[in-house]
């Protein structure tokens, strides 16, 4: 019996776990629930016995760190998939099947986000396995959780009876209000929406002809014309541009007839919030009065709250306070009620309308040789620290506005600027002059860290001319 592959969606930007999680490096990518990233703990989740290697559907913004995630745990991907533009989960679903149905139409796919909380993966493992049987006779296998509470937060699926095998759907329902979700709970026979698919590729592949068959064409030649990047594979952008946005569900599912549903009983979240959170954190340790805190936070006389702070220089106290989420980062401070846990969204629409960095960017930048972030930033000069990788190396490059000076802090650096080649060790330091073709390589086996000191009438990080760059980044990434 062949393996199931996953296939894991990791392109989301999470902007309901705001200021931590950001377009730039969103929720699935971040250790919110212990010491592994989201990511991980799926990918973990979806290995061993019965399951091939995963595909994982990304862009190109994240494909390094989901390869080094990945690298991290001991997991090798079947492929990393670079989609070209964000286009909701019905094109990048079809990609995943096109492509393992190239080498063998009937192999099962299990397509899964990667930003879930399943801490019984056994439970889970078991549930998969019974939806198998209906998806290898043809048939599309969704995943409903047993709802504990009137959630507003989540979709629905109305089943036809009960039991552990697959159960025929009568229908999706849309989030509910409190009133509606209440009523839902008491009846019985609604399941949260998990968005997790178990399907035969050609299954899907037929599903998309006979409901959205204006994806098939387009979306069969970006795989067809995709183009291997260093380990990565990208979809051809010319056919993937003119595609619909639009869900799995809308595009495809709600209007088939050969849907079951497989209900999950054991512990899930997709931590759709800072108050998510609050309740996954309370579940590993059960907290004083209900007040979650982290290393950087402390409660006093406080009740059912959620105080966070991501950094060690921002300490977050909380005296008598009820019912209320703050979370700081090194930039922002996030202070709510908890019941407002899914309006966190409508603060990232206000700053990205006033044109906030905090919006989307953090202070520290994730590139595929390490990462920088900025100390100090005034008219005319920027101080960053900056952490390169064992054996990596920024780009050979020049800058048209500004020059700089690297003072290294640990490590050695090896560094290029025009023809002359120099090792730079701790407590030495290097000038590029402005337009000078430099370089930065880390040769040694540790991290190296160095501060950058940019002075210039211009300091943003488009100011720069790429010559060779062993990352083969395109432009925009």
């Amino acid at each position: 019996m062949s393996l199931i592959t996953p296939v894991l969606m990791a392109g989301g930007s999470g902007t309901r776990l705001w200021p931590a999680s950001r377009k730039a490096f969103p929720k699935q990518f971040a250790p919110l629930i212990g010491p592994e990233s989201l990511f991980q703990a799926s990918a973990r989740r979806l290995s061993g016995p019965g399951y091939g290697a995963p595909v994982v559907m990304t862009n190109a913004d994240f494909r390094f760190i989901v390869a080094e995630q990945l690298d991290q745990i001991g997991i090798a991907p079947a492929a990393i998939v670079i989609e070209p533009a964000g286009r909701n989960t019905a094109p990048a679903i079809l990609a995943a099947a096109l492509r393992v149905a190239a080498d063998d139409p009937q192999a099962l796919l299990l397509v899964a986000p990667s930003d879930h909380v399943i801490p019984d993966s056994a439970g889970f493992d078991r549930a998969v396995q019974a939806g198998a049987v209906a998806a290898r006779a043809g048939r599309i296998v969704t995943f409903g959780i047993t709802p504990t509470r009137p959630e507003t937060g989540y979709g629905y699926l109305q089943v036809d009876g009960t039991g552990d095998g697959p159960l025929p759907l009568k229908r999706f329902v849309e989030k509910p209000d409190a009133a509606r979700a209440t009523e839902m709970l008491a009846e019985g026979g609604y399941l949260w929406n998990a968005g997790i698919f178990l399907f035969a590729a050609q299954t899907m592949i037929d599903a998309f002809a006979a409901h959205a068959a204006d994806y098939v064409e387009p979306v069969q030649a970006a795989v067809d014309g995709a183009m291997t990047d260093l380990g990565f594979l990208r979809l051809a952008r010319g056919p993937w541009q003119g595609l619909r946005d639009e869900s799995i569900d809308y595009a495809v599912l709600e209007k088939a007839t050969n849907l079951s549903v497989v209900a999950f009983s054991g512990h899930w979240s997709d931590l759709g919030g800072w108050d998510a959170v609050w309740r996954e954190m309370q579940d590993g340790a059960p907290a004083d009065r209900g007040a979650v805190t982290d290393g950087h936070a402390t409660a006093i006389d406080c009740d059912n709250v959620l105080l966070r702070s991501d950094s060690a220089d921002m300490q977050v106290v909380g005296i008598g306070l009820t019912d209320m989420m703050v979370v700081a980062t090194s930039d922002a401070v996030l202070v709510a009620p908890m019941d407002r846990a899914q309006d966190v969204k409508q603060a990232v629409s206000s700053l990205k309308a006033q044109g906030r960095k905090q919006a989307e960017l953090f202070p520290r930048d994730h590139r595929p040789w390490g990462w920088f972030e900025t100390l100090a930033i005034d008219d005319r000069f920027q101080v960053k620290r900056i952490v390169v990788k064992p054996g990596a190396a920024l780009s050979l490059q020049s800058h048209v506005h500004r020059s700089e000076h690297w003072i290294v802090v640990s490590g050695t650096a090896k560094v290029t600027v025009d023809n002359a080649v120099t090792l730079v060790t701790e407590n030495q330091s290097i000038y590029v002059p402005l337009g000078a073709v430099h370089r930065m390589e880390n040769p040694g086996k540790v991290p190296m860290v160095l501060i950058e000191v940019q002075t210039g009438v211009y300091l943003g990080e488009d100011d720069i001319i790429r010559y060779e760059d062993v990352y083969a980044r395109q432009t925009g990434d």
